[in-house]
């Protein structure tokens, strides 16, 4: 006769392993939306109030303070609360209800910025939130030219932007552009409205250089390129604004120039280094662009000369290097 201990071994893991699945099974589980700070209640499925349960957050048993019969109540509720919480009926461990809860915050104002770094051919908006929402937000724009609603074609990246093509150059009507942001706790909106010629602002300069001149020691010679965003410099040209300083000292000096991509920097303090920055305007329309990239230069030094000389020392033949700092001074610039 075969031995029943086994089998009964075998019975016993066999429960303990479909509890386990119970407890730990995949069902699609519901998404629940709260505020911070508020009340929360969650229902045991369809469970009855007096049913005996048991709920986890996370895979951690909740202790039965939080609940009122087979509801769970979580009280002024914060981030730290947001997970996936399970019911399962009383010792069997059966799964009765799941949920994720989020906790997050509607959306404030969003942020939106539109701006034409590409004039004439169109412009881009781009937006943000001013602070997180903690959940998922969804983003709707659009666009008006008078009577007419215009595609805003979303750019891959950044993804909180899109771009517009100008059907319509040099038109007086406004455009008028409305930002829609919307979550599971609320939504929020703003609208710009502006013509054409507003939103005008280049992209900085590129490849500054500034390097000294030979034999001038309070010049520097500094030059550019257009930006490579902007696309026809011929037709609608660029004007420039030039700053620049000594590191030593805190207030810029500026020279605009309304054409050419070089500048030649006259008067230099001898022997200081110097930062140099770069911005770009169309001639007409619109606003400066940003600053460049930050460059460094120093103008041209003379080599030091060593002077030999020879005095006599008690019959002795003394040969003296003198420093160039112990020679009488040339012009070197303002004194500091």
């Amino acid at each position: 006769m075969a031995n029943p201990v086994p089998s009964a071994c075998c019975v016993v893991l066999a429960a303990v392993v479909v509890v386990y699945a119970q407890r730990h099974s995949q069902q699609d589980s519901h998404i629940q939306y709260e505020r911070v700070g508020a009340d929360v209640t969650m229902k045991c499925g369809s469970m009855d109030w007096d049913a005996a349960v048991t709920w986890t957050a996370n895979g951690t048993d909740i202790d039965d303070s939080h609940l009122n019969g087979s509801y769970l109540i979580l009280k002024n509720v914060d981030l730290t609360q947001s997970g996936q919480y399970s019911c399962y009926e009383g010792s069997s461990w059966h799964l009765k209800y799941q949920t994720y809860l989020r906790v997050g915050v509607p959306p404030k104002e969003p942020v939106l910025m539109c701006r034409s770094n590409n004039y004439p051919k169109g412009f881009y908006c781009s937006w943000h939130l001013p602070s997180p929402t903690y959940i998922p937000n969804s983003f709707n724009i659009s666009v008006i030219h008078g009577t007419r609603e215009m595609v805003c074609e979303k750019d891959i990246f950044p993804k909180n932007r899109c771009h517009i093509r100008y059907l319509q150059l040099f038109s007086t009507v406004k455009y008028k552009v409305t930002l829609t942001v919307t979550n599971a706790l609320g939504k929020n909106s703003t609208t710009l409205t502006f013509d054409e010629f507003a939103i005008v602002k280049p992209d900085p300069p590129e490849s500054v250089v500034a390097k000294p001149v030979p034999n001038n020691p309070r010049r520097l010679e500094v030059s550019w390129q257009n930006p490579s965003s902007w696309p026809d410099p011929e037709s609608f040209p660029l004007k420039f604004f030039l700053r620049y300083r000594p590191l030593i000292l805190d207030q810029w000096q500026h020279v605009e120039l309304s054409d050419g991509t070089s500048h030649t920097i006259t008067d230099a303090y001898a022997g200081k280094e110097y930062i140099i920055q770069v911005a770009a305007k169309d001639n007409d329309i619109g606003t400066w662009s940003d600053w460049s990239v930050a460059v460094h230069a120093t103008p041209w030094t003379e080599e030091p000369k060593h002077l030999t000389t020879e005095v006599q020392i008690t019959g002795e033949t003394l040969t003296q290097h003198k420093h160039p700092a112990l020679r009488s001074p040339g012009y070197g610039g303002p004194q500091h």
